[in-house]
């Protein structure tokens, strides 16, 4: 187990308020070395969950994979013994934490495909306000291609979740849920917050604060694990369609609105 990482005594307010937060030096070196590791196995031994989410011509690759940390032994370790689980309940003000899932991005040198802007928890099958996620680089990230957030975007609109690379609703039926404004356009009214990361750094953030990132260098490799946790109030929310990341069998085990309390998801000490 690390040694207990102590919030600043305004970081709790911060999270409540913007919704995002960065927090210097939260892993540790053994941590970094394990997270690398564990990325290099996944890397090796995607699951069938993995898709590639760049187009066929980017001339870099971008590679996501979710929900392996239970044959991982290195995020395993990170997920449950790191300093994640405690500052996770602190930030979310839960006497609780429950692992919800991992999260496997990484971006090639020279891929050229941006995440944008969107939130986390209308993909999901969870309810509830106390969650958050950690966004975590083995290598160093500029500050052109790190995680960009909009500040207090988590107070309570849900916006259409759409496919990232042609824009469909694949989810909520359209016309369910507020439509995307368009955010780069105005950015007085739309704060935006980003920080240039080390391995070690991480960035914690609620699940419906928006966030988007771009490519990266021709020389850039961007390597990052996402650690996601729940708190007291989260209620399984069971979808007519397939969430992203799917959990199969899992409505037959939890009826909608209860507490998410299954093998899956491991309550944390």
């Amino acid at each position: 187990m690390s040694a207990p990482f102590r919030l600043s005594p305004d970081a709790v307010q911060t999270f409540e308020r913007d919704g995002a937060l960065v927090l210097r030096g939260l892993l540790n070196p053994d941590d970094i070395a394990r997270l690398a590791r564990g990325i290099e196995h996944n890397l090796a031994h995607l699951s069938p969950l993995a898709m590639v989410a760049s187009q066929p011509d980017d001339p870099g690759r971008f590679v996501e994979d979710f929900c392996t940390w239970q044959t991982n032994p290195d995020y395993a370790a990170v997920l449950r013994q790191s300093a994640l689980p405690l500052v996770a309940r602190q930030l979310m003000q839960s006497q609780t934490c429950r692992l919800y899932h991992d999260h496997l991005l990484v971006k090639e040198p020279g891929t050229r495909q941006a995440t944008p802007w969107h939130q986390d928890q209308p993909y999901y099958n969870v309810s509830g306000r106390q969650n958050v996620s950690f966004w975590l680089p083995v290598d160093p990230v500029p500050l052109a291609s790190t995680l960009r957030f909009v500040a207090g975007s988590h107070a309570g609109t849900w916006y259409m979740p759409r496919t990232f690379r042609d824009q469909q609703a694949k989810w909520f039926p359209d016309g369910s849920l507020a439509e995307l404004p368009n955010i780069d356009a105005q950015p007085a009214q739309y704060r935006q917050l980003a920080w240039a990361l080390e391995p070690g750094d991480a960035v914690a953030f609620h699940m419906l604060t928006l966030h988007a990132s771009s490519g990266v260098g021709p020389t850039q490799r961007r390597r990052v694990f996402s650690a996601r946790y729940l708190g007291d109030d989260a209620r399984h929310a069971v979808r007519p369609w397939r969430t992203s990341p799917p959990f199969a069998g899992l409505a037959e085990r939890l009826p909608d609105q209860a507490v998410m309390d299954d093998a899956l998801f491991p309550l944390l000490d």
